[in-house]
């Protein structure tokens, strides 16, 4: 009896210390963690790398316009309760704007940095981010078309200065500005910043309205037979 008892004390013991080093669990990385949750609302983060800069801000001013909190790309205490709430809500997918119209349309909200494809029943056909220059695009109802005599649709324009393409073009106000993708480099066909940008203010056009390729291409077939378009 008494050398089980002499065996099994340094057991114990042995088991005691082992426990007693085992590594508290880290916390888990706050940055890292929104990331993962705004990532799942769509509001695209970019990789999960606990790397705070410009991508992720990004996406925090999409959710923060998503949800009204005033957009300055920081998870302060509103944007954080907002984001782990049950109700948070998707970034790529937004109301239209009320007194925007009616009937089908295109919505362009300058506050939001967002444009809405309605159909003539209402449904939103197609949605997403955008770049814009508010100081050059009044707002009020404008219509696709030939202003100033150039050509209403442009599937390659090119700016002045020659040196990036403006793709899948498509005019709406006088004199120079419409829709088009991300302008492309003529040089090495580059964008000239990533698609992150839209729906931020990180980067300013000329007054055009820039877009995604897809998201370009959905406003080029859709404004095939004309459309108005509704600023806000």
């Amino acid at each position: 009896m008494r050398r089980l008892l002499s065996i099994a004390v340094p057991v114990l013991l042995a088991c005691a210390l082992v426990v007693a080093a085992a590594p508290a669990q880290a916390r888990p990385d706050p940055i890292v963690k929104a990331q993962k949750r705004l990532n799942h609302l769509r509001c695209d983060a970019g990789p999960a790398d606990g790397d705070p800069g410009r991508w992720t801000r990004s996406a925090i001013i999409r959710f923060q316009s998503r949800h009204g909190i005033k957009q300055s790309g920081k998870l302060t205490k509103p944007t954080r309760k907002h984001l782990y709430a049950e109700d948070a809500q998707r970034c790529d997918r937004r109301p239209v704007p009320g007194r925007s119209g009616s009937g089908r349309r295109i919505v362009i909200s300058q506050a939001q940095n967002w444009v809405w494809l309605i159909g003539p029943r209402g449904g939103v056909a197609a949605q997403g981010g955008m770049v814009d220059l508010p100081s050059e695009l009044s707002k009020g109802s404008h219509r696709t078309g030939s202003y100033c005599g150039r050509s209403a649709r442009i599937r390659r324009n090119t700016t002045t200065s020659g040196e990036v393409w403006l793709e899948n073009f498509v005019r709406f106000a006088p004199c120079g500005i419409g829709f088009h993708r991300i302008p492309t480099s003529r040089a090495n066909g580059n964008q000239i910043h990533p698609d992150w940008y839209l729906g931020t203010n990180f980067d300013r056009s000329h007054g055009c309205i820039r877009l995604s390729r897809a998201m370009s291409l959905k406003v080029w077939n859709f404004t095939a037979r004309g459309a108005t378009v509704h600023v806000v």
